[in-house]
């Protein structure tokens, strides 16, 4: 029988979300999977999370995340191949946004009339939608749409699942969209989910803006849920495929690097309409 091993990290919730940064910024994934959760009634505590395929130096591991301070409370221990499958499906409930629910199969039955449908299992590609990140631009668009957003032409800019190129679909189906990422392992991903929910939508792997997928092209909403230092890189030619009157949703941002953010499309002539705030990660909507 296989063994998962699983370390829980326990205590304020700024130093664990800053851990699951540095896992989100890393490359190559030094473990199978991590989550950063909150404590139901007191958002300034929580615990993280990360599955292990072997057994590693804990101590070691929690040094290089910043992790070894005297009031976090670490857990390491291996889990048998069943409890592994239960908790996979424990861990991934159902998530609401806005008119959106993220689900797996395994909680179809959560779907209510009221609700869009966004069908994403746990799999290789960053994007389930129970992140901060991913939840505050649904809630974004579902907002826009119903402001009476009508984008025809829409940019996923680092995709992931696809889960969001799929939410703008959903909302706009007539709309044309173009979901990218530099992981060709995401973009097989975002094709499959897509199909999954009976969507369909170009994807391609593309390192930047000088893809031929760009070529001659601009957009009325682009979506770019990466992180603070590519977005701020960015902005120049983000702004540069944005028609005017576009629209753009950055997130991926923890709260304190907002500001930055923000000033960097600013500086691009854009103007701050909107700004959320989930666990920490910040949604900004600039037209």
């Amino acid at each position: 029988m296989s063994t998962v091993w699983r370390l829980t990290v326990t205590g304020p919730i700024q130093p664990l979300l800053a851990a699951g940064e540095r896992l989100n910024m890393a490359d190559p994934a030094p473990a199978l999977g991590w989550s950063v959760f909150e404590d139901d009634g007191d958002e300034t505590h929580g615990y993280i999370e990360v599955l292990f395929a072997d057994r590693i130096d804990e101590t070691a591991f929690l040094t290089q995340l910043g992790l070894t301070r005297s009031d976090l409370e670490a857990i390491f221990m291996p889990l048998p191949e069943e409890d592994w499958i239960a908790m996979s499906l424990a861990g991934l409930p159902s998530v609401e946004a806005g008119r959106f629910l993220v689900h797996g199969e395994h909680t179809a039955d959560d779907l209510q009339p009221h609700h869009i449908s966004l069908l994403i299992e746990a799999g290789p590609a960053f994007g389930t939608g129970h992140h901060g990140t991913t939840l505050g631009c649904l809630k974004a668009m579902d907002k826009l749409a119903a402001d009476g957003l009508q984008p025809t032409t829409i940019l996923d800019l680092g995709t992931g699942t696809g889960l969001l190129a799929i939410a703008a679909k959903k909302l706009w189906p007539d709309a044309d969209i173009l979901a990218t990422d530099i992981d060709p392992v995401s973009v097989d991903e975002t094709l499959i989910n897509a199909t999954k929910n009976s969507v369909s939508f170009a994807a391609e792997t593309a390192d930047g803006f000088d893809h031929a997928a760009f070529e001659g092209r601009t957009f009325n909403l682009i979506l770019a849920n990466i992180l603070a230092g590519p977005l701020i890189e960015l902005a120049p030619q983000v702004v540069a495929r944005l028609e005017d009157g576009g629209t753009v949703v950055l997130s991926g941002l923890l709260e304190e690097q907002a500001e930055k953010v923000t000033a960097a499309y600013v500086a691009e002539g854009l103007s701050l309409k909107e700004q959320g705030l989930i666990e920490g990660w910040g949604t900004l909507v600039l037209q």
